[in-house]
């Protein structure tokens, strides 16, 4: 048999499981409920479930828990699909737990033949009050004792409709006085009214999360059933349910601390608050922490396996730093971005040694990081675009930029020198009159002359005018202790900034292509608005992560 190595206790306990002959095939499966759109932190149960799948020669498939049809659609079924192909998985069967409701149905009668489920009258309130507390027992309910018989045809007749919703219920019979509330004679079927995505009005009862869940995953011959550790109160009744159906090969329940990240919203819930009320565009905003979103962002796909990987798979919950992200995103963008300069704030500058019409080019490679990287010419001209910070009349100190009858390089070619300043009515500069030295350019015998600093520009002439959309946190930081995230919502987490100026260069790369806009950020080429072309940031230059 092949030899594995364990990189964390989920695969240890695979590992020893193979190797003492227990399973043969490892089977995972990823299993969202399609009430929402995939968010960055399901990212780490993709990671885990399918890394499983391909570390140990496995299968995981992807299947849908669709048992509460008033949330759930088949918009958000398309999206998942969408998200994990994204992230370059593929798994091995597409299901969906209402592939198994007549299944269901059947072990729930079973569970009735055998004296372990009843129907109920009470309702979800009598339930919740007779439950008990962590130091008393609950309260059996008077309809616990039903004979089986009476309990098929209650049961058949909810299935047939014959009555109205919430005024019975399915619980199993358990333990009142069990120490976890979860074995308390839990509901594993209400009567409920609701239109399927996928089997229409062919219900009208429908199985709970702890019913199905289980079976879905025993029916498949799932092996190891990952998930999250707000389920391991849940794993008594995960192992009732399948011990009870009589499942010979029942799957072991593995729990795992759920990614959790700083001044981040991981609530769907939340989530989908913010996209009704319009504070966002829509789950795919590039300021949403959904998938979806950091794909519009312009997020690369293995950006973000490698944030799961480097946050690891732990035992207990705690909170990662988003400047970890980032910083992946930074690093994977450093090596396959291409350069591009771009004026945010334009200030004019006019050379005056360059006669009006002619232009120099200059050869300069995409991207220095990359050995297999292109090379795009820049267009020198008269009259060029550099940043208004860039120069100033009265530079504070250790200001190294250009300053009056100072030097300064234009990136990619020649220095100039400082000559003259237009200025309007207040004394502000409108333009500023420099001249190049000849042979100044990189390899000249002029281009070790020292300067202030190097700045990116662009030429008047062929200047493509764009809009800059600045994303930040959809979340203020925690002051005062103030949690509550209607009292954090940022409203200033989308900036735009118009009338920048890019370079020619960015014409060419396709919708969708990232740069670095020197000096600045990364950015992602989106689209057109009102002629212009619109760059989304992706992440900043500077990296606050601490590695």
């Amino acid at each position: 048999m092949e030899k594995y190595e364990s990189n964390n206790f989920i695969e240890e306990i695979v590992v020893n499981d193979l190797e003492s002959g227990k399973h043969t095939d490892i089977y995972t499966r990823f299993p969202p409920e399609p009430n929402g759109y995939l968010h960055i932190g399901h990212s780490k149960s993709l990671s885990i479930n399918f890394g499983i799948k391909e570390k140990f020669n496995g299968k995981c498939n992807l299947r849908f828990d669709d048992t509460n049809p008033t949330k759930e659609d088949v918009e958000y079924v398309d999206s998942i699909k969408e998200d994990i192909r994204w992230l370059g998985y593929e798994w091995d069967e597409e299901l969906y737990a209402s592939d198994y409701f007549g299944k269901m149905y059947e072990y729930a009668v079973k569970l009735i033949k055998d004296g372990k489920a009843y129907v109920c009258d009470y309702s979800a309130e009598q339930i919740r009050d007779t439950r008990g507390t962590l130091k008393e027992p609950g309260q059996e309910s008077p309809y616990r004792n039903r004979t089986i018989e009476e309990n098929l045809a209650l049961f058949e007749g909810m299935k047939n409709g014959e009555f109205a919703d919430g005024s019975k219920v399915l619980r199993a019979k358990i333990d009142m006085a069990s120490p976890n509330m979860n074995m308390r004679d839990p509901v594993i079927y209400r009567v409920l009214r609701a239109h399927h995505h996928r089997t229409g009005d062919q219900w009208c009862i429908y199985p709970m999360y702890d019913f199905a869940h289980p079976i879905s995953d025993a029916i498949e011959g799932i092996t190891h059933s990952i998930c999250t550790l707000e389920f391991e109160d849940h794993r008594p009744l995960y192992d009732w349910v399948t011990e009870a159906c009589g499942f010979e090969k029942r799957p072991r329940q593995i729990e795992f601390a759920r990614l959790n990240i700083k001044n981040t919203i991981m609530s769907k819930r939340y989530l989908k608050k913010l996209v009704d009320t319009g504070f966002v565009s829509g789950w795919n905003d590039p300021r949403m922490p959904t998938l979806c979103g950091m794909r519009e962002r312009g997020y690369p796909a293995e950006a973000v396996k490698e944030f799961c990987s480097r946050v690891g798979v732990a035992k207990a919950n705690s909170e990662v730093d988003p400047a970890l992200l980032e910083f992946c995103v930074r690093e994977n963008l450093n090596a396959s971005a291409d350069r591009a300069m771009v004026v945010e704030n334009p200030l004019l500058m006019i050379i005056d040694n360059i006669p009006e019409g002619e232009t120099i080019e200059f050869s300069v490679v995409d991207n220095p990081n990359s050995e297999s990287s292109g090379t795009h010419n820049v267009i020198l001209e008269r009259e060029v675009y550099i940043e208004k910070t860039d120069f100033t009349l009265n530079p504070p100190p250790k200001y190294n930029r250009l300053v009056e009858g100072g030097l300064l390089r234009l990136r990619g070619a020649y220095i100039v020198r400082h000559v003259a300043t237009e200025k309007d009515a207040n004394g502000e500069p409108i333009a500023i009159h420099c001249e190049y030295i000849e042979d100044s350019a990189q390899g000249g015998v002029n281009a070790k002359i020292k300067v202030k600093g190097t700045v990116q520009w662009v030429g008047k002439n062929h200047a493509v005018e764009c809009k800059l959309y600045k994303y930040d946190s959809l979340l203020k930081d925690v002051v005062d202790d103030v949690t509550d995230f209607n009292l954090r919502l940022n409203e200033d987490s989308l900036q735009v900034v118009d009338g920048a100026k890019a370079e020619p260069f960015v014409n060419a790369g396709e919708f969708g292509k990232a740069y670095q806009f020197m000096r600045s950020a990364y950015y992602k080429k989106a689209k057109v608005e009102d002629g212009k072309m619109v760059f989304y940031r992706i992440v900043s230059l500077k990296d606050s992560f601490n590695k």
